[in-house]
């Protein structure tokens, strides 16, 4: 995704990308949020290479937003609200390293905003145990196949997305209303 204009680009990793990509995406100032892979050392991947975990991938999330309505800073603390960044290479049931936490910054100005934000969490008692999340270089991205993409909104009645992404969607309305665009508010 290129920067085009006053959007800026910003590139998580927080589990499954059908979970960050659901909770991104009902952002005020984010135009866009692509899931794919990241991370990793094999060009063009499928679901399928990532999912066996030989590719070194970690499903990712692309964001494209308008820093003058939503903060980068302000997308880190929606990314540590919306999943776990203490359990390694696993959120919840989803096992391996492609559902690891990796923050991949496009800039120093990234880098330093997100080392800040992790100490910042670490240090705050949120969480009962230390903070594993991955502050990474970004340096590939690679759209996942078409049935990924918007896989929430398609699929609400699957149970993966009632079990594992309903919860995270009501954690965002109930912490960050202000924050949702205006369909997504309650």
């Amino acid at each position: 995704m290129n920067i085009k204009g006053n959007f800026e680009t910003a590139t998580f990793a927080g589990g499954c990308f059908w979970c960050t990509e659901a909770v991104f995406k009902r952002l005020k100032g984010v135009e866009k949020v692509i899931s794919g892979y990241a991370g990793g050392d094999v060009e063009n991947p499928n679901y399928e290479q990532v999912s066996g975990g030989g590719t070194k991938h970690a499903e990712a999330i692309q964001v494209k937003f308008d820093p003058k309505i939503i903060s980068y800073d302000r997308l880190l603390d929606i990314f540590w609200a919306t999943h776990n960044p203490t359990t390694r290479n696993q959120q919840g049931a989803d096992v391996g390293t492609q559902y690891r936490s990796v923050i991949f910054y496009h800039s120093d100005e990234q880098k330093e905003k997100a080392l800040k934000s992790k100490e910042k969490m670490d240090q705050s008692g949120k969480f009962k145990d230390q903070i594993v999340t991955e502050v990474a270089p970004f340096d590939n991205f690679y759209d996942a196949e078409s049935y990924h993409q918007n896989y929430y909104d398609k699929n609400q009645d699957a149970p993966y997305c009632n079990v594992v992404i309903n919860p995270k969607i009501e954690k965002l309305i109930k912490e960050f209303n202000e924050d949702l665009k205006e369909e997504y508010k309650i």
